[in-house]
């Protein structure tokens, strides 16, 4: 008999082995290893008895009930099944970290205590317990390539508790979904969604649950169980075996086959972590950052030329100026005209979204666009160009066309309908922000999944769409101000967020239209302003048309200072779907910014996040007294305050507020 690979069969029959091994062991009474966090409010418990489970109490009550997890790899080796434990790590941490791009703070404070278990087979499971969740994940140590067929991952509650949950109708989806309110049991084990979703547990708590450090494997959706437990499940895309172009499509690459298994992987590697976020509060899902802890460390040695800012958007405006003397369109005068504008106020970028090229080839430029022209015209006036790429056509093309834009002094790239998170398109992120850092562009992800930590270790990747946007106001009534409260809450945890916020053309309930060349909001124009403190997105759109911004200075005197990275971040108010101000710090100054759903609301606030000892000029832009009716009404004023003084913010119906507070000179 000839053997053609002979590491694989070894393996293979080593596995068999152990798997054999642990099946004839004789039952073993109860193991229960303890982990607790930092300041001993949460409790984690590992149970090892013929499976693995794991539970969380929080001030000694339970949260997430017994759960089982294991991994399945190669012939249905189910590692978790009959564990035995060969040992038990214990290890703490108490780092700082100060990140290449800075999202809500410039120092993360990084502290948890770990438990590293080892089991017989080469196998194990690391848990850490932070102040604010619990995260686990598992890890293998074999020296050939394995396959996942499949990973269980359980999250079950002790009660039929709520949860907002956005729902799908396929594992390929753009990751853009309105959000349910509904008891977990009423999922079912036919539907599903994507993470982070968040658990209301009736008393104020909350539990968010997500994926972080996704490499080399696919992405984690959740659905229900046929038990009718209260209980989330993980789901996984299986690896694509096959893909082709949906007909008539030169962007949509569709999985027509699918593999038996999730995953060909390294075989010693760790896996991505499992997160429980705990949260006793609403204003705890907004502040955390856990999700950036649990990220891997950046690659990248030199990050001083990775710069944030904000872009001057075409694609959501149609291209609709006016007030000139050429034609507007895909061309070289209209982009001068948007580097113009955006070189008045300080912006950092321009984009050309789609058109620039043939979507199917890069290096097929629109006839009536010099784009070499148009990048030194914006070099010149220190306003950087990012070009609009299909995801597919770009990796066909990647290096070709990534040194060409290098060479001719492009800054970054903005991708797009990627719309899947199995193994194949997660390498393809990687992929294209490794290529990228190397040329010393930045990225933007449109039409991607949700962050899933790749950007601390490629923080040239500034944003990711991953979420339903403003775009969506072209076509649909979708975005409305309930969803632009849930979205801080549950979205967002995962990281940033291109929402694309900016419309200058807004509309109460009953006026609100899609119309996709004149698009508008709904909500207040401050509605609209408050979404630049509220929302993180290192990269943030101004989505509207710069003729509409030029006819309004004092609108563009917040757009033109609001920064997109915070030193600090203080939550005020919050309450998920209702209302959220927020308090934000950015070198000398603080800004604040607060939003509410369609009912009108006023706070009462204490400033006293401002810098005691000094006098602070705040600068206010609030809603007008008609905006109710005419919901681009806003009052701009000015006034002097200091540290702890009372401040009252008045909110109209979809209304929001936007404050810049300098120390006075």
């Amino acid at each position: 008999m000839k053997i053609k690979n002979r590491s694989c069969s070894l393996l293979a029959c080593w596995l068999l082995f152990i798997s054999s091994t642990c099946l004839l062991a004789q039952s073993r009474p109860s193991q229960v290893i303890s982990v607790k966090s930092p300041n001993n409010k949460i409790e984690l418990k590992i149970e090892l008895k013929g499976q693995i489970l794991y539970s969380i109490y929080f001030n000694s009550r339970e949260v997430i009930s017994p759960s089982p997890v294991s991994l399945t790899i190669n012939d249905n080796i189910v590692l978790g099944k009959r564990p035995v434990l060969e040992n038990v790590s214990r290890t703490s941490a108490d780092d700082r970290i100060s990140p290449a791009v800075r999202e809500k703070r410039a120092i993360v404070i990084d502290r948890y205590q770990q438990a590293k278990l080892k089991f017989r087979g080469n196998f194990g499971l690391i848990f850490r317990v932070y102040d604010d969740g619990v995260a686990y994940c598992f890890y293998t140590g074999y020296r050939v390539p394995i396959k996942i067929r499949g990973e269980e991952a359980t999250f079950t509650f002790p009660e039929n508790y709520q949860v907002y949950f956005p729902f799908i109708s396929s594992l390929h989806t753009s990751f853009e979904s309105t959000y349910s309110y509904l008891p977990v049991k009423d999922i079912g084990p036919e539907r599903f969604g994507y993470a982070p979703v968040v658990v209301d547990l009736n008393d104020g708590f909350k539990i968010a649950i997500t994926d972080v450090a996704v490499d080399d494997y696919p992405g984690m959706f959740l659905t229900g169980n046929k038990e009718g437990l209260a209980r989330l499940t993980g789901k996984f895309a299986p690896y694509p075996a096959e893909e082709k172009l949906r007909q008539g499509s030169d962007r949509e690459l569709e999985v027509v086959q699918e593999a038996n298994y999730l995953a060909e992987t390294r075989g010693n590697r760790q896996y991505p972590w499992r997160l429980i976020l705990l949260a006793e509060n609403d204003a705890q899902l907004v502040s955390s950052d856990i999700v950036y802890r649990l990220s891997p460390p950046t690659e990248l040695k030199d990050t001083s030329w990775i710069k944030p800012g904000k872009v001057a958007w075409d694609w959501w405006n149609a291209l609709n100026i006016y007030g000139v003397d050429f034609k507007a369109g895909i061309n070289t005068e209209t982009y001068k005209y948007y580097i113009d504008f955006a070189s008045k106020y300080g912006l950092e970028y321009i984009i050309l979204d789609e058109g620039w090229s043939d979507p199917a080839d890069l290096f097929k430029t629109n006839p009536e666009l010099n784009l070499e022209e148009v990048v030194k015209y914006g070099e010149a006036k220190k306003v950087g160009v990012i070009l609009w790429c299909v995801w597919y056509t770009l990796d066909r093309q990647l290096d070709r066309a990534l040194d060409y834009f290098q060479r001719i002094g492009v800054k970054g790239i903005k991708v797009d309908f990627m719309d899947r998170d199995d193994q194949k398109m997660v390498n393809f992120y990687r992929r294209c922000a490794s290529a990228a850092a190397k040329r010393r562009l930045v990225v933007d992800f449109h039409g991607a999944h949700k962050p899933v930590g790749l950007r601390r270790a490629w923080p040239n990747i500034l944003s990711k769409e991953g979420v339903l946007g403003l775009e969506n106001s072209k076509w649909s009534a979708l975005v409305s101000p309930e969803h632009d409260l849930l979205i801080p809450f549950i979205r967002m945890i995962a990281g940033p967020m291109d929402f694309t916020p900016g419309a200058m053309h807004n509309a109460q309930e009953k006026q609100f239209r899609p119309v996709f060349d004149l698009p508008m909001s709904q909500g207040t124009r401050c509605h609209q302003l408050a979404m630049y403190v509220i929302y993180e997105s290192p990269l943030q759109m101004l989505c509207d048309s710069p003729s509409a911004y030029l006819q309004e200075p004092e609108i563009m005197d917040f757009l033109s200072a609001v920064p997109t990275v915070w030193d600090e971040t203080r939550v005020l108010e919050a309450k998920i779907g209702d209302y959220l101000v927020m308090a934000r710090k950015h070198g000398d100054d603080w800004y604040l910014g607060g939003l509410t759903d369609w009912s009108p609301r006023t706070f009462e606030l204490k400033t006293d996040f401002l810098e005691p000892g000094k006098n602070w000029v705040a600068d206010i832009w609030q809603d007008g007294v008609n905006a109710d009716r005419q919901a681009g009404d806003y009052k701009k004023l000015k006034i002097e305050i200091k540290s702890g003084d009372n401040l009252r913010i008045n909110l109209g119906p979809g209304g929001g507020i936007a404050i810049r507070f300098t120390p006075a000179r």
